[in-house]
């Protein structure tokens, strides 16, 4: 056989035993890829995605889209080839298995904190809106977790409302940690509160919950491996009760990055006019109760995902910027929002056709 039969040969078969190896040897690492972007002013499957009930609504034009990232599961195993495929491909990102799976998370429990996070993103952007429109909001802390195996567990449970900590009122969840590590581990420490059973029954008649008891739990030692501290063993976070009904029907979607655009197609439906001036606007961020806009993941995915459908400003959280604007799609205009005020003021600009007024992305931030 003449050498170069052979060489050609040896070639091919190193090759196909490399790309063999590719298929079958598994690496360590994820794709991100533009998930489904949603119009919060309109539908998703035959119902609207914003319904208000209970207080004058005014119907609003153009887009306001909250966009998503898909991701491979977390018992995916990407192999060689699709992990090379995905670093030479424009619309995904390949990242290390870890960076979405953290400490050997399962998929069921990263679905499980994403949809406690959806979840409490849209509270927030309720009372974000209707901050910023100055309508009240009646708030409290309460017990949203109990660690099991806790001294707490079976003395407090999810949705007590916590009233004061050994006499002490509590304002913000933050207050409670503070007042449970005065003690050493050993105290006891005194909680006030209305049973969540009691609250819930309050609400419903929409009346104030009246009755309060007191429980007395013995704190222990954390077992974190830092300073030694008190503990009871719950997380404290907050309840609102909101003036009129406010429902966001959106399935299917995880995580906290969609605040932003349902605390501004809230904000779009309970005033008149529109905030878009029929624009295609599309966006993300984190929301607090306060309306400050913190960041997200997979911001490149996004606005990718944005423009595809044919967004042409993008809403991005300040601390991404400089990330969205090394690759921004072509016809995208990125602008910085750190509040929902900014965002307010931008979308003032882009209806009134003053472009340049807009603060934009830079790869500096």
């Amino acid at each position: 056989m003449p050498r170069r039969t052979v060489t050609m040969l040896a070639s091919t078969l190193m090759l196909i035993a490399l790309l063999c190896a590719g298929v079958l040897i598994p690496v360590p690492y994820a794709e991100m890829s533009p998930g489904p972007t949603v119009n919060t002013l309109g539908e998703h499957d035959g119902e609207p995605v914003l319904q208000i009930s209970g207080h004058k609504t005014y119907p609003a034009d153009g887009h306001l889209n909250m966009t998503t990232v898909r991701v491979t599961g977390a018992d995916y195993r990407m192999n060689l080839v699709e992990a090379v495929y995905g670093w030479l491909a424009h619309d995904s990102k390949i990242v290390p298995h870890d960076t979405l799976y953290p400490d050997g998370k399962t998929e069921e429990q990263s679905s499980q904190e994403n949809a406690e996070e959806f979840s409490q993103s849209q509270e927030s952007a309720k009372v974000a809106a209707l901050k910023e429109l100055h309508i009240p909001v009646k708030s409290w802390v309460i017990v949203s977790t109990v660690v099991k195996g806790s001294p707490a567990e079976g003395r407090l449970h999810a949705g007590d409302v916590i009233k004061a900590v050994d006499g002490t009122a509590v304002k913000q969840p933050a207050d409670v940690a503070k007042l449970v590590t005065k003690h050493k581990p050993g105290q006891d420490a005194v909680f006030t509160i209305v049973p969540a059973k009691d609250q819930a029954a309050a609400e419903k008649s929409h009346k104030e919950a009246s009755g309060t008891r007191k429980v007395t739990i013995t704190t222990r030692a954390a077992d974190d491996g830092g300073a030694e501290r008190a503990i009871v063993g719950i997380s404290a976070g907050t309840d609102h009760t909101f003036p009129f009904t406010i429902d966001i029907k959106l399935a299917d979607v995880g995580g906290p990055s969609a605040g932003l655009m349902f605390a501004l197609g809230i904000y779009d439906k309970l005033t008149p006019g529109s905030l878009t001036g029929g624009t295609f606007v599309a966006g993300t961020g984190t929301i607090d109760d306060n309306g400050t806009v913190g960041p997200i993941g997979g911001i490149e995915m996004k606005t990718v995902g944005a423009r595809d459908k044919g967004a042409r400003y993008f809403l991005t959280p300040a601390d991404n910027c400089a990330a969205a604007a090394r690759d921004t799609p072509d016809g995208l205009t990125l602008v910085k929002v750190k509040t929902i005020g900014d965002a307010l003021d931008a979308l003032e600009d882009i209806r009134g056709g003053d472009v340049a007024a807009l603060p934009k992305c830079t790869a500096k931030g």
